[in-house]
């Protein structure tokens, strides 16, 4: 006799109880508001959904970015720049709750200390995954950084498309906002032109 098959994969997610329930039945009355029968059967379940997934969305809220930074630490006698680039970015702009989604690039100069690679990306995520404006997005995973580490300067680069101009507004499909902000060495010239020359070549081609 053939053994059964069990599947290894299983899904798990935690939502707050309390939240997930006003939520859900407020974008129930969104449904009804925009004229929307949500009593159909592809809706059943959408008002739910849709309280799970903006939790998911805002998630950034109950992260610390800067204990994610300190979790990885080390001495390391290292001051050439070190550069994390094309990181995801994902967010929501907070006047429209529409998405906005597209690059980081993200640089800092040691100064004693290093952090484990994944952690740039982490707190990026971290700051992204709330209500934004991609202006200050930027300034936040540079002020963390230079908080945290005390690095000899910081470099950050977003390149992002807003659905807010793609979907309604002016409606320009291949638009995209380009924020920057600098410390320390990379506000003198010749090493934000490096900085900005390294994340432009593709080096990994």
């Amino acid at each position: 006799m053939a053994k059964k098959k069990t599947s290894r994969y299983s899904k798990s997610e935690i939502f707050d109880e309390k939240n997930t329930k006003i939520l859900t039945e407020n974008y129930s009355s969104i449904l009804t508001r925009i004229g929307e029968d949500n009593t159909r059967e592809g809706l059943l379940k959408t008002p739910m959904r849709a309280s799970k997934a903006m939790q998911f969305l805002t998630h950034g809220y109950e992260m610390n970015p800067e204990e994610i930074l300190r979790s990885a630490l080390f001495k390391e006698d290292y001051s050439e720049m070190v550069i994390v680039k094309d990181i995801e970015v994902y967010s929501m702009c907070e006047h429209h709750l529409l998405p906005f989604f597209g690059r980081a690039h993200v640089a800092y100069i040691p100064n004693g200390h290093i952090v484990g690679l994944s952690k740039i990306g982490r707190i990026v995520d971290a700051y992204a995954r709330r209500l934004q404006v991609q202006e200050r997005l930027t300034h936040e995973i540079l002020n963390c950084i230079e908080k945290t580490l005390k690095p000899l300067g910081v470099a950050v680069v977003i390149e992002a498309k807003h659905l807010c101009m793609m979907m309604r507004g002016v409606q320009k499909q291949n638009s995209v906002a380009t924020t920057s902000a600098f410390t320390g060495v990379f506000e003198e010239n010749p090493t934000r032109a490096e900085f900005i020359r390294l994340i432009s070549a593709k080096l990994n081609s």
